[in-house]
């Protein structure tokens, strides 16, 4: 009986172990169709999935919105849009190539125990377009970024408004924040690198602008010099051209004369002076080159004058005529230069005396220098020249009050020591500009060879030409009057009213006063070297006959 017993109950644990197997058999080929536990996949859990559950639990972490934070603002972006796409096929097949390399019955075994199994885990494998998601952050670059913003000189050079500070997307800094979001399944947030920028610096680009823009409205050829006095910095427009050298040659005569005058000047000469710089006047620039050559020859004066601009090296700067001369034969009318010598000169100027912008302007930075007690002109005539000199020269082109081109560009009360000049093709001014933001030199001409220039037409633009310079040395203080107000109407009966000239087509000749016109008798006593005068010069040292 015992032995039925024994038998039974061994029969009955035997079909209880072997349900108890079949139980866990049936449950373990359940869980295997199942992700084990401790399964992830591109850094998410998938424990307990099935393979398709987790293609789509995959699929929203990784599709869901990454969000670009530019400064407050963000930015959703679609991932697919970028050609953001998982390859889940893939990561699901190393799944089950783990999987199957492990022991069926060790896993059984395990799964019976309850022991845990060793984790499988799989990193996120997926593309994207890199071009793609940089033409994505350039584009909202270009809506959300605020550059900053240069100086601007408003509506016909009124004022300069300032330049803006700002800021900028780094592209390259951006990406790679970009792409990091892109490949996380949670915390979808970059933040897009942005780079401020300060206001750019007022520079002389904006004021060449400027003038370029008010040129355009001329049909002839601009030639501008500026310099600004402080720094040093320069803006050159057609300013290697060379130019007639007009009145405003003048400027170079007063320097020579006060070379060559011993002490201070004397009464007759400081009218000589007041009348060349304030009158325009060819008879008293005619009687200060006396001064410079130390007799009664201009001619000698002139080539003096020529002389030393080359000495300063001024190359272009001539007088081989006076003012109103008519030159004998043996005597030379002209110099060859750099500046004349260029085969696409346009400007057509007076063959008997030439300069360029920037030599004049070069000039009266040098007569500026002077004053302060140094620069060329003391370096090259230290005995000859001294700051109060140079001073006086200033003063006197400050009383200037006619030919107001630069000075009508400014508000009145700024001291202008200026000289101006015109011809029948050619308007021009040069002077130095002593202003709250700054001095500096201007200098500028208007050319239209081949026809009478008209004052209606070149006035207005030299004298916004002078405006325009003025307010960008005072950017805090502009000039915002009206160059053409009552002070600066044209008459167009008269235009050149203002200095009370004529016009006279010999060559050499500009401008002239009344007292010009009723001296010119008595001016051509000396104006001229006969030949018995000329071959005494030569046997003197004085003028130097040439063909």
């Amino acid at each position: 009986m015992l032995a039925i017993i024994r038998k039974w109950v061994i029969v009955l644990s035997l079909l209880g172990v072997g349900g108890f197997l079949l139980f866990n058999w049936v449950k373990f080929q359940q869980a295997r169709e199942l992700l084990p536990v401790g399964t992830t996949i591109a850094g998410l859990d998938v424990s307990g999935m099935t393979k398709e559950e987790a293609g789509e639990y995959l699929a929203e972490r990784y599709y869901g919105p990454v969000y670009l934070y530019h400064l407050e603002e963000h930015v959703e972006l679609d991932p697919q849009n970028v050609g953001f796409k998982l390859d889940t096929e893939s990561m699901l097949a190393q799944v089950e190539l783990e999987m199957a390399g492990r022991d069926q019955w060790l896993q059984f075994a395990s799964f019976i125990l309850g022991l845990a199994v060793q984790p499988i885990s799989v990193p996120l494998s997926a593309t994207h377009d890199r071009p793609g998601l940089e033409a994505v952050l350039q584009s909202i670059a270009d809506f959300l970024d605020h550059p900053a913003q240069p100086a601007q000189m408003l509506t016909q050079g009124k004022a300069i408004k300032e330049g803006q500070a700002g800021y900028v997307t780094d592209l390259a800094a951006s990406l790679p924040a970009a792409e990091d979001a892109l490949y996380r399944p949670d915390n979808r947030v970059a933040k897009i690198a942005i780079v401020e920028e300060i206001a750019p610096d007022v520079d002389m680009e904006l004021l060449e602008d400027a003038i370029n823009s008010k040129l355009q409205a001329f049909d002839g050829l601009g030639s501008v010099f500026i310099l600004d006095l402080q720094t040093g910095e320069e803006l050159n427009i057609n300013a290697d051209v060379a130019v007639s050298g007009l009145s405003i040659l003048k400027i170079a005569i007063f320097v020579e004369a006060f070379r060559a005058i011993d002490g201070e000047p004397d009464v007759n000469q400081q009218q000589l002076f007041l009348d060349t710089a304030t009158r325009s006047s060819n008879f008293g620039a005619n009687l200060l080159l006396h001064i410079v050559a130390g007799e009664n020859n201009t001619y000698a004066g002139a080539d003096i004058l020529t002389e030393s601009m080359q000495r300063l090296g001024l190359v272009n700067t001539f007088m081989a005529v006076p003012y109103d001369a008519n030159p004998p034969a043996y005597r030379r009318t002209t110099y060859v230069t750099p500046a004349n010598s260029q085969t696409d000169l346009v400007t057509l100027p007076d063959e008997t005396m030439q300069t360029t912008a920037e030599e004049i302007g070069t000039l009266l930075a040098m007569i500026y220098q002077c004053s302060m007690g140094g620069g060329a002109l003391l370096a090259v005539y230290p005995d000859q020249l001294t700051p109060d000199e140079c001073q006086a020269i200033i003063d006197l082109m400050v009383l200037n009050e006619e030919g107001n081109l630069i000075r009508y560009g400014v508000p009145e009360g700024i001291p202008v020591s200026h000289k101006h000049g015109w011809a029948q093709a050619t308007h021009g001014d040069a002077g130095i500009v002593y202003s709250p933001g700054g001095d500096f030199v201007i200098v500028e001409y208007l050319s239209q060879p081949g026809d009478w220039l008209l004052a209606d037409q070149s006035f207005p633009i030299l004298r916004e030409i002078a405006r325009a310079t003025y307010n960008y040395f005072n950017i805090e203080e502009p000039y915002l009057g009206n160059p053409l107000d009552d002070r600066a109407q044209i008459d167009p009966d008269n235009p050149f009213s203002e200095i009370y000239e004529e016009q006279d087509p010999t060559p050499g000749a500009e401008e002239g006063s009344p007292e010009t016109q009723e001296n010119e008798a008595e001016s051509d006593e000396f104006l001229e070297d006969t030949p018995s005068e000329a071959a005494e010069s030569n046997e003197t040292g004085g003028d130097t006959q040439e063909g």
